[in-house]
């Protein structure tokens, strides 16, 4: 509820660069997919960014993939994909620390490895530079290297 609240606050936007936010369940994509905030906002018939960003790791497999393709599905041809998918491949001891202690709340909390995380973008085109930690996609000129 305190983050829909949030969310809600800073969407102030203008039809140049319009915002919605939809209070649904990743489980469930079509409640995502059939809401009016998609159907008011998203033209289908222009290629489009979904981001999946802070939520892959409290879901499951074996339903990750199917979760992903149902969202991808009514997307039109050019669109892009941008996901953040938990693993602990670069820093094991405090990544695996923190998903210890959601699991001791009650939450899952699932870490893939990177081959396991590529597979989300199987049969996909890759913007360069393609699977990335976050901070390194497209890094400024004073990181490069």
């Amino acid at each position: 509820p305190i983050v829909l609240a949030h969310a809600r606050a800073l969407l102030q936007s203008s039809p140049e660069g319009a915002t919605a936010y939809v209070d649904a369940n990743m489980h469930d994509p079509d409640t995502i997919l059939d809401s009016p905030e998609f159907r008011e906002l998203i033209d289908l018939n222009r290629p489009v960014g979904l981001t999946v960003i802070g939520i892959m790791h409290f879901i499951e497999q074996p339903d990750d993939r199917r979760l992903v393709q149902h969202l991808l599905d009514p997307l039109p041809s050019g669109s892009h994909l941008a996901m953040t998918i938990g693993t602990a491949d670069f820093a094991p001891e405090e990544v695996n620390r923190v998903a210890e202690e959601y699991r001791r709340q009650g939450m899952p909390f699932v870490l893939r490895d990177l081959p396991t995380a590529a597979s989300f973008f199987d049969g996909l085109e890759l913007a360069e530079p393609g699977i990335a930690q976050v901070h390194a996609w497209h890094p400024g000129p004073e990181q490069d290297g």
